[in-house]
């Protein structure tokens, strides 16, 4: 169903308006852009934005939208260095009154309520999650099994953590920061164990941090199907 969702979905384009950006951290990005009444979303899903004010190569990006959609704007996050790509650049010279557009939204990354879920995000991956655990905050939302983030970031910037730690105090949410892969993956097999393979794993990052996290999950007979990824390429 969601193949034919997607399909369907490319074919919504539309402009957004651009408010502001700011930054979260020495290298981190936020655009804010207006989000029109007829837009929905769900938490955890993305778009393809393209730059529209300039012309470039590689004008079109996929971007996890990291507001819920009870925020009523749409907020791109995204790692931006020194050197910035095309894209990126573009980004950085947006002005109020441009537009950026918008087509989607797309994909299905996004827990159930009937089953516990570990939510691990590395670095910049923290931008679903941000959206689920919002969506949550925001509904007052009585979720039925516990959720767990495990928030892997070598840097020590964590992004939104005042935000994260105030979610953390639902009863069933809770968010552990870490800055080792050995942290992580000693985590990884407590909720494994706990939940005797019951639960549904969320894997959010750069392509190699998803790849060698879901080998580790499958080697300790996780099955393939209760693992859902969402690979950040190029950031």
């Amino acid at each position: 169903m969601s193949f034919f969702q997607d399909a369907l979905a490319m074919f919504k384009k539309r402009d957004l308006l651009f408010l502001e950006s700011y930054k979260e951290t020495e290298d981190v990005y936020t655009f804010l852009f207006q989000k029109e009444n007829d837009l929905n979303w769900k938490a955890g899903q993305h778009g393809l934005f393209t730059i529209t004010h300039k012309k470039i190569k590689n004008k079109t990006r996929p971007f996890t939208v990291a507001s819920a959609p009870a925020e009523g704007v749409v907020r791109i996050s995204t790692r931006i260095s020194e050197k910035p790509s095309e894209f990126k650049q573009a980004m950085l010279e947006l002005k109020q009154g441009m537009t950026i557009n918008m087509t989607g939204p797309l994909g299905s990354f996004n827990p159930e309520d009937n089953k516990p879920s570990l939510l691990i995000a590395g670095g910049i991956g923290i931008t679903p999650f941000r959206s689920i655990l919002k969506q949550i905050e925001l509904e007052e939302k009585g979720i039925k099994k516990p959720m767990q983030l495990l928030y892997l970031d070598s840097n020590k910037s964590f992004i939104f953590k005042d935000e994260l730690d105030a979610i953390a105090n639902h009863p069933l949410i809770s968010v552990t920061y870490l800055d080792s892969r050995d942290g992580l993956y000693q985590e990884i097999d407590t909720f494994t164990t706990l939940n005797e393979g019951d639960g549904q794993y969320f894997i959010a990052g750069s392509k190699s941090m998803v790849k060698s996290i879901s080998d580790f999950l499958k080697s300790n007979q996780v099955p393939k199907k209760n693992i859902k990824k969402d690979a950040f390429y190029g950031y």
